[in-house]
Parts: structure tokens; sequence; C-alpha cells
């Protein structure tokens, strides 16, 4: 929200290129929930979408042409969110960054990267995307950091997301830093490649032992990585939910608890959770998650060391 707030003004366009944005932007959009609590909408700026191609990946001949003189930002989604496709590599990043900038030059390109870091050996800033914003409890915090999130970018603009955070002319010069706390950030920073190779080697993992076992998964066995989230399609609700109650019994933390469905704030439909973690919302520790509507699709990511997911599957695979 602090970085579309700081890319876009009112008469602006706010475009996603790569289908609906994940289910917590739609209200700071203002294309879900009641008008008038402060989203784009409300300060007059619209909203459009271009739809994912038939094959789950970007539709390159309607981006050609998506971008509008009052397309203020495009935004990129990296990671599949609670959608069935595919997740963005750099190289797909860069080629959209090069089609919107050159159909409009003043648009600003905005990723939300989260998920998706340290996964590859570049990241979007790297090429030209304006602004990055990503949460600090999953891949860059390493598992340790305790809280928050993070805008990266063009030196300018970060400043003007800090403002949003705060207040113009206060930026990130005021607030509460513990010392405690910057210290796990910065070692959980230090920390992130190890933990996301690990999670990436546990999707491998899941898709290998869920697609023998006949399920659909995205991204399928043996293919290239672009964020560590592995979307497992499990067809009905008792599956899903049995699913996650084995996650959770399977946690370092928490196993004795029994995840249940529900609504939760920022969410469209009912979601279920599973999520046994020392830092509370850290799915790189070991986590998946799914709203329950069709096709029932649990998105599995996370685990410090792959064998977690190993000892996950075995019991999963008693279950349903």
């Amino acid at each position: 929200a602090c970085a579309l707030f700081a890319l876009l003004r009112p008469g602006h366009e706010l475009l996603a290129v790569a289908g609906p944005p994940y289910d917590t932007l739609e209200e700071v959009i203002g294309i879900r929930g009641s008008d008038n609590v402060g989203s784009l909408k409300d300060f007059g700026i619209t909203y459009r979408e271009v739809p994912l191609a038939a094959d789950g990946g970007l539709d390159w001949d309607a981006l050609a042409h998506a971008v509008r003189p009052e397309t203020g930002c495009a935004l990129i989604q990296r990671s599949c969110g609670y959608s069935w496709r595919k997740s963005l590599g750099i190289d797909d990043i860069r080629r959209t960054i090069d089609l919107i900038k050159m159909q409009n030059p003043n648009c600003k390109v905005m990723v939300d990267n989260c998920y998706g870091e340290f996964v590859e050996t570049s990241e979007p800033p790297m090429v030209g995307a304006d602004l990055i914003a990503g949460s600090l409890i999953k891949n860059p915090g390493g598992t340790i950091a305790p809280c928050g999130g993070y805008v990266a970018g063009k030196k300018d603009l970060v400043a003007a997301a800090a403002a949003r955070l705060s207040a113009p002319g206060l930026g990130v010069e005021f607030g509460s830093a513990p010392g405690h706390v910057m210290r796990a950030m910065f070692q959980g920073l230090f920390l992130a490649p190890q933990m996301v190779g690990e999670a990436v080697k546990g999707g491998l993992l899941i898709a290998e032992v869920m697609s023998a076992k006949g399920y659909r998964v995205q991204p399928l066995p043996r293919a290239p990585r672009h964020d560590i989230v592995q979307a497992v399609e499990l067809g009905n609700r008792e599956r899903l939910i049995a699913f996650c109650e084995v996650v959770q019994q399977t946690c370092p933390v928490g196993s004795f608890i029994k995840p249940i469905a529900g609504e939760t704030p920022g969410y469209a439909s009912e979601v279920i959770f599973a999520d046994g973690t020392f830092m509370d919302g850290s799915t790189s520790e070991l986590s998946c998650d799914g709203p329950l509507r069709d096709p029932y699709a649990v998105f599995c990511q996370g685990g410090t060391h792959w064998t977690q997911w190993a000892l996950v599957l075995g019991e999963v695979l008693k279950v349903i």
C-alpha cells in the first residue's frame, strides 16, 4: 500500500499486468470492501487488469498495447498468489518492464516481490523496476526477522513510500525499531539465501511426490523455480483441510493446534492456515494455506530444511 500510494496520484490509473492481484490488495485498490476508507479508488485512481493467457502465463499480445497515457503505475505480481498460474521469473519481468516503458516511459513499475527474493540471481530493480515491496517474515527475513516489510528501489520513490508510512517530512526518521529487532533483521537477511535454498528444495520434493500420486501441481516437478511457493490442487474442501492439519501437526511449534478455516481480514474467501512457527506468520519456516474455494488448492512454502517436507508428505499421504 505504501508503495502504490507513493507512485499514484488522483487521475492516474493502476494497471495490474499479471491478472488479478493477491486478495489482500483488493481493499487497498478499492475493488472490494466499503467506500471512504482511504483506498486508491477513494482518491480518484482507477484500476484495470490484463488477464492472463490461456496457459496461465502473461498475455504478451495484450501487454503490447495495454498501457495508456493515464497509466501511472503498472503492478507486476511475481508470485502466483492464490491464482493457479505460473510465477514470474526475472526474464519475464524484464520483458514486461521493457514493454511498459516502450509504451509510456513515465509509467512507473512496481513489483510485488513477495516469495521471490533470492530464488534467482537478479532482483527486479536490476532489470528496470522502479519499486519492489515484500515481507520480512517471508524470504528475506531468513526465518528469524520478527516482523516488518520492505520497500526498495529508486531513492526518491522509496522516500515517497516512507512518507506514506509515517507522514510527509518525517519518512523513516521517526518510529520504534529497537536494537534487538534490527539485529534480527540483518542476521535474517544474512541467512536468507540459505533458507530460500532449502525452501526451493522442499517445493521440488512436494511437486515430485504429489504429481506422482496423481495431483496437479504448479510449478511442475523439476521445472525452473521463480519463487518458493508450491501449489497442489486437492479438489475438495476435506482434503485441503486435512493437508493443512497434517502440516500443523508436523510443525516444531504449536503441533497440538488444529487449524480451522475462517474469515480473515483482507481475504475474500474463507482461508485455512497452517503455520506452527517460532515467528508468528513466518511462512518461510514451514507453512501452507489455501482459500476454501475451487479448485481447493493448497499453497506450500518454507522449510528451514527440505527434510521437513519429507516428514510432512509421509504423513499427508496416509491421510489423503
